[in-house]
């Protein structure tokens, strides 16, 4: 089992690894920060008008991936899951007895059959031991899918959810393919609306005015800007993300910040995606940090590395956790 910094290295690697970014820290761009300001609203969009609903729960069901179409003749008894988020959406559709084995850090919930199975390299051989009749993947897994499906393994491509409306679609995809579409609906719904209920509470407590934030993916400071899914939950907040007027559009939402940005941007918040509480007080050593705002009001936040990470059903934790953290410092 990975621990959380490691986990995040690989998340880190991967991101990296699609942007392209250079290992440079990035400095201001030209941005104008009153403009960037005036983007920021507390409280989240309308629902999509154009949801799709539900099936009936009906076999051949055809639903779409990343990729295309993918047609399931019978309801999948053995699936096999190489996404952590996806292994987390399937126990909560109720579809957990179906999964027959899923990759190495789908180690949540604690029933899952962990394996060895690696959703990072996947191993078409070591899949098919498994003689699963569903094979889910994460976004990068298109070569795999065409070698899967050429034994005749069914297999659904399925990308990192960009905004809260893809958390709540691909929960339903999910009950769809499986035979759950009540199931995942209620599920979906759920999620939206104690999300909603979260967001609203905080912003009538601080008038939609929240304070200045960072995001650390890990202590070299890579961060996420308002453009990346988690920048979009903290920005339901109405928090001002000290990342966005730093990133010239080279690091695909995850630049890599200066100390000396971070301390002259003075932050109000500082949350941390990795480590333990042992993190949260070397923040205080750093050089100068001792002069952020957040330093001196304790205003340092740990994550729950796991849930800041994925996008799963406990979006809702990590909403609730940024929550907190705000109504903390406005009271």
């Amino acid at each position: 089992m990975r621990n959380p910094r490691t986990l995040t290295a690989a998340l880190l690697g991967a991101v990296l690894a699609l942007s392209a970014c250079s290992s440079d820290e990035t400095e201001p761009t030209e941005n104008d920060p009153e403009a960037a300001a005036e983007d920021i609203a507390c409280g989240l969009p309308d629902p999509d008008p154009d949801r799709a609903s539900v099936g009936d729960g009906s076999f051949p069901v055809t639903v779409t991936d990343d990729l295309g179409e993918v047609t399931l003749d019978e309801t999948p008894e053995r699936i096999v899951s190489l996404s952590p988020s996806h292994t987390e959406i399937l126990f909560a559709v109720d579809a957990g007895d179906q999964v027959e084995a899923v990759d190495e850090y789908s180690y949540y919930p604690e029933e899952a059959p962990v394996t060895d199975l690696s959703g990072y390299e996947p191993n078409v051989e070591a899949i098919t031991e498994y003689d699963p009749d569903l094979v889910v993947l994460e976004g990068t897994g298109a070569e795999t899918k065409e070698q899967l499906e050429a034994v005749d393994i069914p297999a659904m491509v399925v990308d990192a959810a960009q905004d809260l409306e893809d958390v709540y679609a691909q929960i339903r995809t999910f009950g769809d393919l499986t035979g759950n579409p009540e199931e995942a609906d209620s599920e979906a719904d759920r999620v939206e609306s104690e999300i909603n209920e979260i967001v609203d509470n905080v912003c009538a407590e601080t008038d939609g005015d929240g304070p200045s934030f960072y995001h650390e993916l890990d202590d070299t400071l890579f961060t996420a800007t308002s453009e990346t899914f988690i920048g979009q939950i903290y920005a339901a907040f109405g928090l001002h993300n000290i990342a966005d007027e730093a990133d010239d559009g080279s690091a695909a939402g995850y630049p890599q910040l200066s100390t000396e940005y971070v301390v002259e941007e003075d932050t109000d918040m500082i949350f941390l995606a990795y480590g333990d509480e042992d993190e949260v007080e070397a923040v205080a050593e750093r050089p100068a940090f001792d002069t952020v705002t957040a330093v001196q009001n304790d205003a340092v936040y740990l994550l729950d590395a796991d849930i800041a990470s994925r996008w799963g059903p406990r979006v809702v934790d990590l909403a609730q956790a940024i929550g907190d953290a705000v109504l903390e410092q406005a009271n």
